[in-house]
């Protein structure tokens, strides 16, 4: 079920959960002037990579959570980055790295190794990708989470997987809706299922259809073969 967007009218301080950002600034900035100024942001993971603007989105991300308004979850390109840094080994496959360089991205490495994994609302809560079988955050996982969960956090809203829109399943709302890659960044607010998005940047042009965005995310959210 494809979840509406719509305009806001909100009063109260409520939650929005924003989908993988993958360093597009811009549709960042302009995702923000769009929600409430007092509601908490809950970033699902992803923040860093892939974008050209990684080093603004992350000084942007963190000057929020400085201020108490936003909380970075870490997703799959978070740990990886993480790994790498400790290990000193692949760090030329992010592009964290490289637009970082060196000096500054060892200077990340304590912030992102604080980053958690849940955030948890009342009768919700958000992380990157689901949960396995135990219970335990898994920040690559896909279909055995959308098929199996059995609803004991409430609402899941998670990221990782690009759909064309904000998508629920069940007790599942998947918000990663392939901003990167010419979509849109998404943010959900589960207290109302409201949805708001602004256009991403197209900034990925690795993937090999270019021409059909729907298309494009079905193939990254392994549905149908590549082109």
């Amino acid at each position: 079920m494809h979840l509406q967007v719509v305009a806001l009218n909100l009063r109260s301080r409520r939650h929005w959960v924003i989908g993988d950002v993958h360093g597009c600034y811009q549709p960042l900035c302009h995702l923000l002037a769009s929600l409430p100024p007092n509601d908490h942001l809950v970033f699902c993971g992803d923040v860093i990579n892939r974008g050209e603007a990684i080093p603004a989105t992350l000084n942007l991300v963190w000057d929020l959570i400085q201020t108490g308004r936003a909380t970075w979850l870490r997703g799959n390109h978070e740990q990886d980055l993480i790994e790498a840094l400790e290990s000193q080994d692949g760090l030329s496959e992010h592009a964290t790295y490289g637009q970082l360089g060196d000096s500054r991205a060892h200077q990340w490495l304590p912030r992102l190794q604080q980053l958690p994994l849940i955030y948890r609302g009342d009768g919700w809560c958000a992380t990157h990708a689901g949960f396995n079988t135990e219970g335990q955050p898994d920040l690559s996982i896909r279909d055995p989470f959308w098929e199996a969960y059995d609803g004991r956090f409430g609402l899941v809203v998670v990221g990782h997987t690009p759909r064309p829109q904000v998508e629920r399943l069940g007790s599942i709302v998947l918000i990663d809706t392939g901003a990167v890659y010419g979509g849109y960044l998404s943010a959900y607010c589960p207290e109302t299922d409201a949805v708001v998005q602004v256009q991403g940047a197209a900034t990925d042009t690795s993937f090999p259809c270019p021409s059909d965005l729907n298309r494009r995310l079905s193939v990254l959210a392994g549905e149908v073969g590549p082109c």
